[in-house]
């Protein structure tokens, strides 16, 4: 057991808090809007033939 005595900086704790709260936030927020407007995807462009002149 070692005898150092382990500070906690208050401030940093709350941030890491608060951006796992918006973070959280933000996951619903996507997904809300995902199942409202769902996004198609993309369709992929196949290789074009480069035309000859």
């Amino acid at each position: 057991m070692s005898n150092e005595v382990k500070l906690i900086d208050f401030s940093v704790e709350r941030e890491k808090r608060v951006h796992d709260i918006k973070e959280k936030r933000l996951a619903e927020m996507r997904q809300a809007f995902e199942q409202a407007l769902p996004l198609t995807k993309p369709k992929s462009k196949g290789k074009s033939k480069s035309k000859k002149r």
